[in-house]
């Protein structure tokens, strides 16, 4: 039944190593920084969600492109979609130095230096970017993720307001500190941060790893098909009477 026993052996080997392989992937062998063994998915999304930590670092930049804005005041009315994290809100634009009053069930009004509230969520979103969630806490009497939860929503809710007041450097300084402070500090909170040049090494040999199973099963499905006879070829073009 066999059109070709060579390739058919050549390609049993081949998915049989492989699938060899792929039982090792899912062991746990892999020792990871802190010494702890976890099996090879666990250890490659570890290292790359390290690594995408160590190259999300945008506290510097956004810092400095908020500059422009400074001295500017905001009269604004927000409605936050998590209502229940007003208390909250209050709470940090007190610290922040600005007025923060519930004006309606689900409304809060915001009064005040919008620099200094900027720059009060960037301070939390550095100590949240370094591991450092008790720092947030002492400084804003909650837990570090409620905190970053509510200035989050607090932002968010700002923008269309400030668009509507025309204050559109504003409004681009509060997205900016949302997405590339607050995002990043929250998302990767609890995990270390490594550069790519650190692990040169391993992630060029997860890569090539990675194009050589693909191949590696590519291959053995070939070789399977080809030894009972499965092949594809190109059609001969019909010639027109």
């Amino acid at each position: 039944m066999l059109h070709n026993k060579k390739s058919f052996t050549k390609g049993v080997l081949l998915l049989g190593s492989f699938a060899v392989v792929f039982v090792l992937i899912l062991t746990p062998i892999f020792k990871t920084d802190r010494g702890v063994a976890e099996n090879g998915l666990s250890y490659a999304d570890d290292l790359f969600n390290k690594l995408s930590k160590g190259s999300s670092y945008f506290i510097p930049e956004v810092r400095e492109k908020i500059a422009p804005i400074q001295g500017a005041a905001v009269d604004v009315t927000i409605k936050p979609k998590k209502a229940e994290l007003a208390g909250a809100m209050i709470a940090l634009g007190a610290k922040a130095g600005l007025t923060l009053t519930e004006k309606a069930p689900g409304e809060l009004t915001v009064k005040g230096d919008l620099p200094a509230l900027l720059a009060a969520a960037i301070e939390d979103a550095d100590s949240m970017y370094k591991n450092d969630g008790a720092a947030v806490q002492s400084r804003r009497g909650m837990n570090e993720k409620e905190a970053m939860t509510a200035w989050w929503e607090m932002l968010n809710a700002m923008i269309k307001p400030l668009q509507k007041q025309k204050l559109i450097k504003e409004a681009q300084g509060v997205d900016l500190v949302m997405r590339k402070a607050i995002e990043p500090a929250f998302n990767f909170y609890g995990i270390p941060a490594q550069r790519v040049l650190d692990k040169a090494g391993v992630l060029t040999g997860l890569l090539v790893f990675y194009v050589v199973y693909t191949l590696w099963y590519g291959f053995a499905i070939f070789e399977l098909f080809d030894g009972v006879g499965l092949s594809m070829k190109k059609a001969k073009a019909k010639e027109e009477v």
